[in-house]
Parts: C-alpha cells; sequence; structure tokens
C-alpha cells in the first residue's frame, strides 16, 4: 500500500477505543477477563468432547468447531487492543494491519457458514431422525466442514488482495481500534470499485444466502415439533433448537452488521460498539448458550471434576 505520493506506507495509526485516560484501565481490566474467560470457555468445551466419547456425535463435532472459531476470532483482535489500551501510541505495522483484515474476513464468514451447517444438523435430527446418523455422517460432517473453509478462506484472499494495492491518501488513522475492512477504504484515494463489488458479492454468499438457509430448516424445525404429540418431547426440541437460534442472532445482528456492511454505509462509533459486541460477547456467549443449558455437557463436566477429586 503506497500513500497518494508513492511513499510506500509502513505501518497505521488506530484511533482506539478512548483516549480518557482514566477510563483505560477499566477496558483493559474488562478486555482481559472477559479474553480469559472465552479462551478457557470454548477450550474447556473442546476439551471435554475429545475426552467423553458420549459427546462424539455430529452436533458436537459441529459445536467443537464453533468453539475453535471463537477461540481464534477473539485473539485476532483482543490482545492487540489490551496492548494499546496501555500504549502511549496506538500503531499497527502495514503488514500487520494486513493479516489482521484476512483472518478477520476469514474466521467470521466461515462461523456464519459453520452455524448454517449446524441448522442442518439440527434439521436432520428433527425432521430425520431415523436417517440422521446417515444423513450426518463423518464424510457428510467433513464436507461441509471443508466447503465451509474453503468459502471463508475465498472470502478472505479476495478483500486482502483487492486492499494490498490501494493508495491511501491524507492522514494514515484508521477510525478503530482494530484494522477493519471499511475504515482502511475510507483512507484510500484508488479507485475502490472492486472492493465495494467483492463486498456487495460476499455480502449475499457469506451473509444473505446463509441466513436464508437457516430460516428455512427452522422454518421444517418448527413445522416438525409443533407435530410431535408429547410436551416434554417439544420442550427438548425448542430447547435444543433456541440455543442455536440465540447464538445465531447473536452472531448475525453483531458480526455481520459490522464487517460486512460496504465503507458508504459505515460510521465509526456504530461500527465501534457493534464490534466490541462481536469480538466480547459471542466468543463468551456460545459456551453458555451452548453448554450451561445442555445436560449432556454438564454430565461430561461433573465426570471430569469427580474424577479429578478422586485423585
Amino acid at each position: 500500500m503506497q500513500l497518494g505520493n508513492g511513499t510506500l506506507v509502513s505501518q497505521f495509526l488506530l484511533e482506539g477505543l478512548t483516549d480518557t485516560e482514566e477510563l483505560r484501565p477499566l477496558l483493559f481490566a474488562i478486555f482481559l477477563l472477559v479474553y480469559i474467560v472465552a479462551v478457557v470457555g470454548n477450550l474447556g468445551i473442546v476439551s471435554l468432547m475429545v475426552m467423553d466419547s458420549r459427546l462424539h456425535t455430529p452436533m458436537y463435532f459441529f459445536l467443537a468447531n464453533l468453539s475453535l472459531l471463537d477461540t481464534a476470532c477473539v485473539s485476532n483482535t483482543v490482545p492487540q487492543v489490551l496492548v494499546h489500551l496501555l500504549a502511549p501510541v496506538r500503531t499497527m505495522p502495514y503488514r500487520a494491519g494486513l493479516t489482521q483484515i484476512f483472518f478477520l474476513h476469514f474466521l467470521a464468514p466461515w462461523e456464519c457458514f459453520l452455524l448454517t451447517a449446524m441448522s442442518h444438523d439440527c434439521y436432520a435430527a428433527i425432521c430425520q431422525p431415523l436417517h440422521y446418523l446417515a444423513l450426518m455422517g463423518r464424510r457428510t460432517r467433513a464436507g461441509l466442514a471443508s466447503i465451509s473453509c474453503l468459502l471463508a478462506l475465498a472470502s478472505a484472499l479476495t478483500h486482502t488482495t483487492l486492499a494490498a494495492p490501494l493508495k491511501v491518501c491524507g492522514p494514515r488513522l484508521i477510525t478503530h481500534f482494530f484494522c477493519d475492512l471499511p475504515p482502511l477504504l475510507k483512507l484510500s484515494c484508488s479507485s475502490m470499485r472492486a472492493n465495494e463489488l467483492a463486498l456487495f458479492f460476499f455480502t449475499f454468499l457469506v451473509a444473505l444466502a446463509p441466513c436464508t438457509l437457516v430460516v428455512i430448516s427452522y422454518i421444517h424445525v418448527v413445522a416438525a415439533v409443533l407435530r410431535v404429540h408429547s410436551a416434554e418431547g417439544r420442550r427438548k426440541a425448542f430447547s435444543t433448537c433456541g440455543a442455536h437460534i440465540t447464538v445465531v442472532c447473536v452472531f448475525y445482528i453483531t458480526s455481520v452488521l459490522c464487517c460486512i456492511l460496504p465503507s458508504s454505509a459505515y460510521s465509526g462509533l456504530r461500527d465501534r460498539v457493534l464490534s466490541v459486541l462481536y469480538v466480547l460477547r459471542t466468543p463468551m456467549l456460545n459456551p453458555v448458550i451452548y453448554s450451561m443449558r445442555n445436560q449432556e455437557v454438564k454430565r461430561a463436566l461433573f465426570k471430569v471434576l469427580g474424577k479429578e477429586s478422586a485423585r
């Protein structure tokens, strides 16, 4: 990336979360606490699923992948935010900025596609229970996870490749607390037609198409559940689906709105608020939503804790 006069850009300045010195220690403590909770919670879920054979099912395969993705997402931004909350000058090297953009547009779409695969798993479990294990066998699970990864990789490579040759005009100040594509495009004086087209295309591919598939899956799920005569059966089914719907809503309301909207719709304050919600809330709440309300995960946790106490 170059300045408008041809000078190479070596680093960016980030506006950060706040310029109020009194708030920085408080924000540092909050971000650090939430980061620890998110990493420990998500990696704890993965560990439980590896150790307990009862959790070696399609649903928990996707949940383990989601937990690993959440750990990667929060680790892509929060450590750098913690450093900048203590640093007098908030700078980021050019290559580090592009790397962060790459992982933002790799991990967030991957999570979108993975949540779509999880809705298909829920549909198969409730609407096709007799064929569930055949429909969601190892090949199917591996295929869905691989396709999700490849589509997300295509999104990340496209955005990063198109952003790299852009020229920057004026100050190198990114009005955000991490390096993201919309605020970076605001600094550019190059033609951004290709970037905007890519953003609109991947908005459909990453946001609208998966969301449509999730809605269709749950229309069939709700219809199937309403046909169940047992009140206990309906309650159990809705409890399982409710956890996934909650996670989908949290994810789409925050990450998709702040990460995939075109730069013309970008608003610094709005984007920072949504980004904080995505960076902190989503990775921290997913373990709670999926695990604390899940009896099988609770039993696996108590089993592990029981072994430890017995020693």
